[in-house]
This record gives C-alpha cells, structure tokens and sequence, in this order.
C-alpha cells in the first residue's frame, strides 16, 4: 500500500511539473490496480492529454496505463450531431471516395457510402462525445487522416482510431511527418507552405513563420491530433 501510494506521488509531482496540464482547473483520477495505472478525468486539450500519457509513462514503475482520459469540447454538441459532423467530413474528403462509410444509428448500422469498387471502410460510432473509428483503410496515412478530421469536430472529446491497415506497413518518422504535412495542407486556417515538419521518436518539431499567434496555435494542434505523435515542440515564429 505504501509503494502504491509512493509511485502516485511521483506521478502527480511529474504531471504537476508540466505547465500545460493544469492540474488545479483539471484534476486527475489516478488508481494503481493490476500493475496497471488508469488515468481518468477532463483536459483543456489534446496537448494536455498526450503530455499527461508521455509524463506517466516515463514515471519508473509505470508499465500500461489505462487511458479514460476526455478533452474540454470547444462546443457542447449532441452525439448524433458529433457523428453526422465527422460523417460529413469523411464523405468531402476525396481521398476517402472509394472507402465504404458506414454510422452507428441506435445500435444499428447505416452505410452512407457505398462506391461501386470499394477500397477500404469506415465505421463511425460517438457515445458520450467519444468518437470510435473502426474498419479497415489502405494506408496509414488514410488512418491518420480520419482521426484528424474526427478531431477537427468541435465537440469531439476523443478519438479512439481502431483502423486498421491493409495491407500492412511499417510506422517509420517519414509517415508521421508525411501525415502532419497532409494535416496542415488540410486546414482551411494553416497556411501549411511556410511551415517545416521533422519527426524523430514520435517527436514532432514545427518551424517557419506564421503572421498571428493563433494560426501558429492551429498548426501546431493539427500535429498533435495526428495519430502515433507523442509530443509536439513548436518553434513556429510569429511575424506580422
């Protein structure tokens, strides 16, 4: 009991020692049980989520942790309005115009895309503002691009991306960097041209000059919300 409470300890003290947690306006529930840490409450964002995970993880001690972690919506929305969001936003994407796209409806499937030659499909569920993806695409780039555009609902509070990939391939930094290029060229608000992207170790570096704080912010979002990136270090410069 002791050890237990000690390792937690040092888990809080590490979450406390990254500013963009917040623990004081977002407390964590953390409970130690099967040699497994389970980590649940509300974040501000999606930085604040994956920084939680990679803090706890590198805790000594800490072999699996169970995520029930939920980020801060930028607008309250309806489950149904959140999948007929994410729904609409598969089906603009042409990269996905030969995926079958289905919705769960009530516990029922619905297919909402159907093409004659079918290359892949797409499952969206929401409960409780969780988006789940399942199926199976031809590349992880398609993967990471859904779970994206899933993000990019205002009322989404998480994406669990259950895609699978056929046929199979490796994970390397270039498909992480690639997928953070397709994610700011995709932004409507990024002017993705004047910004560079390396990946070492999941790590995502942004540099390049932006003209607002608040393009500079939306860039550097896009990559945290791509699928595999464990930690972004934004160095993007602002210059009216």
């Amino acid at each position: 009991m002791e050890q237990t409470e000690a390792l937690l300890q040092r888990i809080r003290k590490a979450l406390q020692s990254e500013r963009r947690i917040d623990l004081g306006n977002h407390p964590l529930t953390l409970v130690w049980g099967d040699g497994d840490l389970t980590i649940e409450g509300e974040v501000g964002d999606i930085a604040a989520k994956k920084l939680v995970l990679e803090r706890a993880a590198a805790v000594p001690g800490v072999d699996g942790i169970v995520d029930r972690l939920h980020v801060a919506p930028a607008q309250r929305m309806g489950d149904d309005q959140i999948r007929d969001l994410v729904r609409d936003a598969l089906l603009d994407e042409s990269a996905f115009s030969a995926c079958a796209i289905s919705v769960i409806d009530k516990g029922e499937r619905i297919a909402v895309q159907a093409p004659g030659s079918i290359v892949g499909n797409i499952v969206i569920a929401v409960a409780d503002g969780v988006v789940t993806l399942d199926g199976d695409v031809p590349g992880l780039g398609l993967k990471r691009l859904a779970g994206v555009l899933a993000w990019w609902v205002p009322g989404t509070r998480d994406v669990i991306n259950g895609l699978g990939v056929t046929p199979p391939e490796a994970d390397t930094a270039f498909e992480i960097a690639d997928a953070v290029r397709l994610a700011l060229e995709k932004d409507p608000f990024v002017n993705a041209d004047q910004i560079r992207v390396w990946v070492r170790n999941a790590v995502v570096t942004l540099r390049g000059i932006v003209p607002t704080p608040s393009e500079r912010e939306m860039a550097e979002f896009d990559a945290w919300y791509v699928f595999g990136v464990d930690k972004v270090v934004n160095e993007i410069e602002v210059r009216a």
